[in-house]
């Protein structure tokens, strides 16, 4: 005769309901509340406006430069929609100055990117290393002059998974060189539905300090968001979580901003590794003004 059945039917529903919530229960420790962090991407159209003026709308910490999409095989290119891309040097600078974080959004929507070896992450990080960030290596063009970004972004729709892990730990590698300094940051932009394949093996190596998660342009995410935000959370407790979240009210996941204090952030503000909000992106939000509601509250 088991032992156990003979616990009182009171102690059986309380071992009971504590096994449940350890073992099914994704619930952080403490909830972060707001951060005040908006992270916005720039880049996407010229009639945007310049990033020096995205930094002086006061709405966001981040600004996400998009895209380098051609990359991976000696072959390099900056897209930035028609933007002179001979002022963003001292709009990165200017962006700085205001304690705002400039980053450099890799991949992006088209087919022209991929990383077929080892080695060729390896040469890729050397290229970003010299020609947006510190590096001083001769012979190679900087597009943005003397001014560097803050870090890289990964943001990988297209192409083969293979060798971002490579990438992140090369680009990290710089680090070493500076004493209490992290010239190297990493974000990564995924997709909402976890896990996103394309970038599921450089996230595994711990080393993204931030994840902007794409809650939008995806019916199942619109439906089931909550779902899959308590998935990205607690796959990476180390890295801040940002929501991401269309500025135009055409996309499909856009949140009317009215829905986001009681709705929206009343849930993901709960996890203790929240980041913040990413809006997408700044052409939109300029017409909506979207990310001057998601301040308030972020």
């Amino acid at each position: 005769m088991a032992i156990a059945s003979r616990k009182p039917a009171s102690v059986l529903l309380l071992l009971g309901a504590l096994l449940f919530a350890a073992t099914f229960l994704a619930v952080p420790a403490a909830a972060t509340g707001k951060t005040g962090q908006v992270a916005v991407f720039w880049g996407r159209n010229k009639d945007e406006g310049s990033l020096r003026e995205a930094c002086d709308t006061g709405t966001y910490t981040i600004a996400v430069i998009s895209f380098l999409d051609v990359f991976g095989h000696g072959n390099y290119h900056l897209d930035l929609s028609g933007h002179d891309v001979s002022t963003v040097g001292a709009d990165i600078k200017y962006c700085q100055s205001k304690s705002i974080l400039v980053f450099l959004s890799i991949g992006g929507f088209g087919n022209q990117y991929s990383l077929p070896s080892p080695q060729a992450a390896a040469d890729f990080a050397n290229y970003l290393w010299n020609a947006y960030m510190l590096g001083t290596a001769k012979g190679v063009h900087r597009p943005f002059g003397d001014a560097f970004v803050d870090g890289i972004d990964f943001f990988i729709q297209n192409g083969a998974p293979d060798n971002y892990d490579e990438l992140a730990k090369r680009l990290i590698e710089f680090n070493k060189a500076y004493r209490a300094r992290t010239p190297v940051q990493l974000t990564a932009t995924p997709r909402c539905r976890f896990p996103d394949r394309s970038v599921e093996r450089a996230l595994s190596t711990g080393l993204f300090t931030r994840i902007f998660v794409r809650f939008y342009d995806d019916a199942h995410c619109a439906a089931y968001w909550q779902q899959e935000w308590n998935k990205w959370t607690a796959a990476y407790p180390s890295a801040q979580i940002f929501v991401g979240l269309p500025a135009g009210e055409k996309k499909v996941g856009y949140v009317h901003p009215k829905n986001l204090q009681g709705g929206l952030f009343s849930v993901v503000q709960n996890a203790a590794n929240y980041g913040g909000v990413m809006i997408w992106e700044r052409f939109d939000d300029k017409r909506t003004g979207y990310s001057s509601f998601a301040i308030k509250w972020a």
